[in-house]
């Protein structure tokens, strides 16, 4: 907005110059882009729409001075004629457009615009053109109040319809480019057509020329969204619609007309005709909001003077009044604060202690913390859940991926619960059409995203809510896919299998104190033979390849995975259990063991037998080995363990180890028929 110095002395008689106004502007808030003889460039934000005017600036000038504000005169010197031609005008749709004034006016004379208007202007960036168009800017640019001129003999039946545009409809703007519109758009129309495009651009037909006789000037205020997506739509940016999209000043709308009057009387261009017409079915009243004194204390970190608040505000256009009962403005605990109807970025009690603080500027502040007070709850156990979760599966070497809640039906449909899918009422598109049944199928689409650009070694995991007719629960999903380990030069590569993944559930279940109980699965989305049953929490194995293909993964490399009920795990797990121990101070003894057992007989009965029959100095055991094949009989599968045994208090001698081992053995031969190799 630039803004030259002498319109602004004009209505604030400033006694600094140029630099030292910019100066005051820059401390509350408003960035001075440039100072270019006598004319100030001020960055305006965009929730300050009131200072897209000279009036706006100068009621900031005028409150950081202490300086009376002068508006411009909007009171004509002599009254407009009662005879006026019929125009009649109505608001079809209220809610684009609230408001809408017009008035009628004679046109006199073609002659020159006054050169004082024109400099202005030009030191305003706006061309002058003609008396009756440079005023309608003028009007703008000092009160931020677009208005449009129509030429009253080009509307027919003498009409304005404040309407939305007809299906179909079509309008050639200003600029001589026809456009087309769609019913969302806001249009003033005559009793047949559309003449101009609501808060953004006038039409050619009702052009006023030279040839004019008598002009109807509109002033309105439209809605600030439905301008912003015609603009947008129609790739069409205005000054006019700058300031609408952002927010007028309701009241503005016959401010604006009155200002015009003095304008076009003054310069001897045209003489108002008739009463102003003003439309306005449903009146606002303007916001009341209370501010508190704690408030305000609390928010700055510094305590204002109770004196000062209506102070600060009043100069800005704001009404105070002391909401206690005493009704003293001077030492209240709080104020009621009426806001002016230009003040459209004013909504809340926090933007009243922004116009407190904006008075000195915001370096005037002290820097102080916030007071530290102790948390009021206990943390949630869910959050600690998974927080727990997400250490222990970022130490697995997996990387935390967050897919969405809503995804199409067809990657749905091979996780579906039974009892079917959560659709969507009014899906965005199909790809948002129900919510995920399972954290597996994003996690799936996740991992062939990443495989299309060349990762070949993918461990992803999300913890997240899944979504079933019967209610919501939360889970822990994740894929793996490549190398078993981080390839490295110094070994050699493996594929991930199923043992890789198993491992991973498996530290999951003792972080939590869960017994994983693997069991055969048989479900849709798993290959049979390389899938389980995590007891009653979940699942892990082999992605079915037709499901990973149709997901765009390649059904050639395996894809594993894993989903656990995370509610079914615990709330917190099992930190408040876990217990430093000392590095051993003593050798170990370690035994291996080799047993032949029936090849149905699960691992972990084996490793059971081992743990009850062997001593408190047993640490230790598990499986690296397992054969069938030559040498071995049908039916039986050969079982190679390596057993740990230590003491914590001495070292233990070999008898003691093979005294251990021997039953051992012997357990496992009752128990299960072993027989040793």
């Amino acid at each position: 907005m630039k803004l030259p110095y002498s319109w602004l002395t004009e209505l604030v008689k400033v006694p600094a110059g140029v630099d030292a106004v910019a100066s005051a502007l820059a401390l509350r808030g408003f960035e001075v882009a440039s100072i270019d003889n006598g004319v100030i460039d001020f960055e305006i934000t965009a929730n300050r729409p009131d200072c897209l005017s000279v009036v706006g600036l100068a009621r900031e000038a005028s409150a950081a001075y202490g300086l009376p504000l002068a508006l411009p005169a909007r009171t004509p010197t002599s009254g407009s004629t009662s005879d006026a031609p019929q125009l009649d005008v109505t608001i079809e749709d209220a809610e684009l457009c609230p408001r809408y004034c017009a008035q009628l006016f004679e046109l006199r004379s073609s002659g020159a615009t006054p050169d004082w208007m024109r400099e202005r202007l030009e030191a305003s960036d706006v061309r002058s053109i003609s008396p009756v168009v440079d005023v309608t800017n003028y009007v703008m640019l000092e009160m931020g109040q677009p208005t449009h001129a129509f030429d009253y003999s080009k509307l027919r039946g003498h009409a304005l319809r404040i309407r939305r545009a007809a299906p179909g409809e079509r309008i050639r703007t200003l600029d001589g480019v026809d456009r087309a519109l769609d019913p969302e758009m806001l249009v003033i129309a005559d009793a047949d057509r559309a003449q101009a495009i609501g808060g953004v651009m006038g039409g050619a037909e009702s052009e006023i020329n030279g040839a004019t006789t008598l002009m109807v000037l509109e002033s309105a205020y439209f809605k600030p969204a439905s301008v912003r997506r015609t603009s947008r739509r129609l790739a069409k940016k205005t000054e006019a619609s700058t300031r609408f999209e952002r927010g007028a000043d309701v009241a503005g709308a016959p401010a604006a007309i009155a200002r015009a009057i003095v304008l076009l009387e003054q310069i001897g261009a045209a003489r108002a005709v008739g009463p102003t017409i003003d439309r306005y079915p449903f009146p606002r009243t303007p916001l009341a909001l209370t501010l508190r004194a704690a408030r305000i204390q609390h928010l700055l970190g510094v305590r204002v003077p109770d004196a000062e608040v209506p102070a600060r505000l009043e100069p800005l256009g704001f009404s105070v009044s002391a909401a206690a009962p005493s009704g003293d403005l001077r030492s209240p605990t709080a104020w009621t604060v009426t806001v002016p109807t230009y003040r459209v970025d004013v909504q809340r009690e926090i933007d009243l202690v922004e116009e407190i603080a904006r008075h000195d500027g915001y370096q005037g502040l002290p820097a102080t913390f916030p007071a530290l007070t102790a948390p009021q709850a206990a943390p949630d156990p869910r959050s600690l859940r998974d927080r727990l979760i997400r250490h222990l599966l970022t130490a697995c070497g997996m990387s935390e991926a967050v897919t969405f809640s809503f995804i199409e039906a067809a990657a749905a449909d091979a996780f579906a619960h039974p009892d079917g899918l959560v659709r969507v009422a009014n899906p965005l598109s199909e790809k948002f059409a129900v919510m995920r049944p399972s954290l597996l199928p994003g996690l799936v689409d996740a991992a062939a995203h990443n495989r299309r650009r060349q990762h070949d070694h993918i461990r992803l995991f999300e913890t997240g809510t899944r979504f079933r007719p019967a209610g919501e629960t939360r889970a822990v999903a994740g894929i793996w896919c490549g190398a078993g380990v981080e390839p490295h030069w110094s070994i050699t590569s493996q594929a991930a299998d199923f043992y890789d993944v198993k491992g991973v559930v498996e530290t999951m279940c003792r972080a939590f104190g869960v017994d994983p109980a693997f069991e055969p699965a048989d479900v849709p989305y798993l290959v049979r033979g390389q899938s389980a049953r995590v007891g009653a929490i979940g699942l892990v194995g082999q992605i079915v390849p037709a499901i990973a293909k149709a997901r765009g993964f390649p059904p050639d490399e395996p894809l594993w995975g894993f989903e656990l009920d995370a509610d079914a795990l615990g709330s917190s797990g099992r930190g408040d259990d876990l217990r430093a121990a000392s590095l051993p101070r003593f050798p170990s003894i370690v035994r291996d063991l080799s047993v032949l057992v029936d090849a149905a007989l699960p691992a972990a009965s084996v490793r059971g037998t081992i743990r009850t029959a062997a001593p408190d100095t047993l640490t230790h055991v598990v499986e690296f080995d397992r054969y069938r094949g030559k040498g071995v009989p049908d039916g039986r599968v050969s079982l190679s363990l390596r057993l740990t045994f230590r003491s914590a208090e001495r070292t233990l001698t070999d008898a003691e180890a093979d005294a251990a081992m021997t039953r051992i053995f012997a357990a496992l031969a009752d128990a299960h028929g072993a027989v040793r190799r």
